[in-house]
This record gives C-alpha cells, sequence and structure tokens, in this order.
C-alpha cells in the first residue's frame, strides 16, 4: 500500500537550489527525491541525538507532543518506554489515611503496653 503523500511548497535561498539541482542532475534523480532523502537523513539523525531526544521527551512529558508523534520519531519501543514513564510520572501516590486517628497504646497493644528493657544491664 502506497503511503498517503502530502504537498510542500517552501522558499529557500536561490544558492542553495542551484546547488540541489546540481546535485540531481550528477545523481540523475528529481528534486523531489534529493530532499525526501535528505529529510530522512536529518530525521534519523535527530531521533540519534542526546539533546533532541531530550527536548522531546520533554515535550511529551509536558503534553505539547502525543504518543503518535514520539512513536514516528523514535519508534514504537522507545515510544513505549516514555509513555510508561510518563505515566508512573502522572500517578500521584496515595496518602494513607487514618479515618479515626492513631489507636491508643492500650488498643494497639490489645491492653498490654509492653516496656523496654535493657536485658544486658539485668544480666
Amino acid at each position: 500500500m502506497a503511503e498517503e503523500k502530502t504537498r510542500v511548497d517552501f522558499n529557500a535561498p536561490k544558492s542553495l537550489v542551484e546547488r540541489a539541482d546540481s546535485v540531481v542532475e550528477i545523481l540523475d534523480i528529481s528534486r523531489t527525491r534529493l530532499l525526501i532523502d535528505a529529510l530522512e537523513d536529518e530525521l534519523e539523525e535527530l531521533a540519534n541525538d542526546t539533546e533532541f531526544r531530550r527536548r522531546l521527551g520533554d515535550a511529551y512529558y509536558q503534553g505539547r507532543v502525543d504518543y503518535e508523534t514520539v512513536e514516528a520519531i523514535l519508534g514504537r519501543e522507545e515510544a513505549m518506554r516514555m509513555k510508561l514513564l510518563r505515566s508512573s510520572i502522572d500517578r500521584t501516590p496515595t496518602e494513607p489515611r487514618l479515618g479515626d486517628g492513631l489507636p491508643s497504646d492500650e488498643d494497639f497493644y490489645d491492653g498490654d503496653v509492653p516496656e523496654w528493657t535493657d536485658e544486658e544491664s539485668n544480666a
């Protein structure tokens, strides 16, 4: 199945376009193919860049980037790791609460409150 395509139109410096046109002529490929290949290479390089990955993670944990974007850039395995980490970060630990307060020593120890003694000094 062919991937859906999107038309992209942008302005670039004339000297860059001229250099690209020279390369496509030598390689006998289209300008579009050169740009797609260059963009894929750049995205692959970014996906392996530590600083970019940190920034992507920050954006994901802050909710500025969704899971699908992370998966598209880093792949399913790394995206799942980030998703699991995010769910553990988002989880607020529950605070234990005693409805009736703390029990008295008598209630806790069933009436007998043990006293600590230093058995070594008594020996």
